[in-house]
């Protein structure tokens, strides 16, 4: 049974093409995820693996990119488990950009007990780091 999880609405200080260019990127992803919490990285422009304690080896892929709008992200390998993450770029005024983030998961009903609050932390903690990371130094 598919289950959806929904980041709040997070607030970048900077222009949408900016934002885009850097998350459309696997190579940028690990600057977004917090010290010490996945090893192994490996990326390339629209792919990445990397290992999380306790679940295993992860596989990333980009399956859609709408320049300066929405990137589409499926899993290659997570325990088994079909997921899409859909990443939503809008900017609201020059400058101030909005991105939310949406994964829809295959989940059995025991699954979904399981990992509905972790998936809902990752995605909190995600879109955190995009807000406070400073994107004026990446080149577009």
């Amino acid at each position: 049974m598919e289950q959806k999880y929904e980041s709040r609405i997070g607030k970048v200080p900077h222009a949408q093409e900016k934002v885009y260019a850097f998350l459309s990127d696997f190579r940028h992803f690990e600057h977004l995820i917090p010290a010490g919490q996945v090893d192994h990285w490996q990326a390339d422009n629209n792919t990445c693996r990397f290992s999380v304690t306790g679940v295993g080896e992860i596989g990333l892929k980009m399956i859609e990119k709408k320049p300066n709008d929405l990137l589409k992200i499926s899993g290659d390998s997570l325990a088994n488990i079909d997921f899409t993450l859909w990443v939503q770029i809008r900017e609201v005024s020059p400058g101030d950009t909005r991105v939310k983030l949406t994964l829809k998961a295959d989940l059995n009903p025991m699954l979904r007990v399981i990992t509905a609050k972790p998936l809902q932390q990752f995605l909190e903690i995600l879109i955190k780091q995009i807000e406070s990371f400073d994107f004026s130094g990446q080149a577009t």
